[in-house]
């Protein structure tokens, strides 16, 4: 896998958890605990992003 084919996967797993962390947000009954570790799920597919397109 190229690096070019490799951020675009981060990418599309990075938009697919923030649309998973908005919907659990929105959902009253959803477990803290959850939300928190799909933040950390994103958090380090962007560090990885930006430390490939850097």
């Amino acid at each position: 896998m190229n690096v070019n084919s490799r951020i675009t996967e981060l990418k599309r797993k990075h938009v697919t958890i923030s649309h998973a962390v908005e919907l659990a947000q929105k959902s009253p009954s959803s477990d803290y605990l959850q939300v928190a570790e799909m933040k950390r799920k994103k958090l380090r597919l962007k560090e990885e992003i930006t430390r490939l397109t850097g």
